[in-house]
């Protein structure tokens, strides 16, 4: 394979293996564009065919629809789902959204139609009974809805009712009927863009990050899951560009590497829950791949002070944040707990090697909720 610059998904350029793969639209792109289409002929009488959007990283892709119906009170438009080369269970799948009109006031409601789930548990970053549309997609679709309405005279006051054909039968699938997304999939993305990394092709990149870093000089590097566990990384300690590895799930191949290729220091930045798998010992975090342990948790939890009670509560959490929550609420520093558990494990990982090891939990806002630093206890 040659090497080609391109952008990672978290927008640097970094050297990556041209693999010749198709970028595609995530659900939450297709979405909007079909959300974008109906209300537009809600307001105006005509489809717009191909429809345009505008994801939030400025790309300004065209999606053509597959079928629309306008009616008194309603308009749907339909969108296939094209993921391009990634495997995606949901690659084909024709996502439908219906438009209606809300009283003045009313803002824009999300409903969840046939093939698309509806959250019944605690724990995931929507209040239960909503639908499982996350809240990238969200604003998405209400920023489009609103530059409908200033364009052609309308309110911006609807009902978005989304539906996904034969998602049911697709989300068991998916994690979703074990987490309590019951009825269907959820609506995802944050970019709109799904980027198909073979793990060789992105494990390499990993790898010539290293590279690039020490031959910059650079001391200390920062291996990070995402966008947002790399601001955080920043931020905490002002890292240079060239210092950040786009790690993705695959923590493992950061810390192999750099026990042959050492670094004076390492930051492993990530999400609660992802960072709680390494803390298990899991080297590879993908959802499909690992699961969080709930055993684990409710162990550190009650290593942090937890009642019997709490401790139960924990194990029987539905998700990391769940847990998370219910640990802050009674004051057992379960972050921290998560956070020096991954160190311990990256430590062995690293066997030995002249490496000084933090770790930064965050929660998916970004805010930090554990810490776990070489020269001491946990601090913030």
């Amino acid at each position: 394979m040659t090497l080609a610059e391109t952008k990672t998904p978290t927008g640097r350029t970094a050297q990556l293996a041209r693999t010749g793969l198709r970028h595609g639209w995530t659900t939450g792109a297709c979405a909007t564009a079909a959300t974008t289409a109906a209300y537009t002929a809600l307001l105006t009488g005509e489809f717009p065919d191909p429809v345009t959007i505008t994801l939030p990283k400025g790309q300004t892709p065209g999606f053509a629809l597959a079928c629309e119906e306008l009616t008194d009170g309603r308009a749907m438009a339909a969108v296939v789902k094209d993921a391009g080369d990634d495997p995606d269970v949901t690659h084909g799948a024709t996502v439908r959204a219906t438009v209606r009109p809300l009283p003045p006031g009313s803002g824009v409601v999300f409903r969840a139609g046939p093939g698309v789930g509806t959250v019944t548990r605690p724990g995931l970053p929507l209040p239960v009974g909503e639908p499982a549309v996350n809240p990238v997609p969200r604003q998405m679709m209400r920023e489009h809805v609103a530059r409908v309405a200033a364009r052609y005279g309308g309110t911006g006051d609807v009902e978005i009712e989304l539906s996904v054909d034969h998602g049911e039968e697709l989300a068991r699938s998916t994690w979703n009927p074990r987490l309590g997304i019951l009825g269907g999939i959820s609506i995802l993305g944050t970019t709109g863009i799904v980027v198909p990394y073979s793990c060789s092709a992105w494990i390499d990149s990993i790898r010539r990050g290293v590279d690039v870093a020490r031959a910059a000089g650079r001391t200390h590097v920062a291996g990070c899951t995402g966008s947002t566990s790399e601001k955080v990384a920043v931020a905490v300690h002002g890292l240079p560009e060239d210092a950040l590895l786009d790690m993705g799930d695959f923590a493992g191949a950061v810390l192999k590497y750099i026990r042959r290729h050492p670094v004076d220091r390492l930051t492993i930045a990530g999400g609660f829950a992802k960072l709680s798998k390494l803390a298990a010992g899991q080297l590879d975090l993908h959802s499909s791949r690992s699961q969080v342990d709930k055993g684990l948790l409710a162990g550190l939890a009650q290593q942090g002070g937890a009642d019997e009670e709490l401790r139960k509560a924990v194990a029987g959490a539905n998700t990391g944040l769940e847990a998370l929550q219910r640990c802050a609420a009674r004051g057992v520093p379960l972050g921290d707990l998560v956070a020096a558990a991954a160190r311990e494990e990256s430590l062995a990982v690293l066997r030995g090697a002249p490496v000084a090891v933090d770790v930064i939990c965050i929660d998916r806002a970004g805010t930090i909720v554990g810490r776990a630093d070489p020269k001491g206890p946990a601090a913030r």
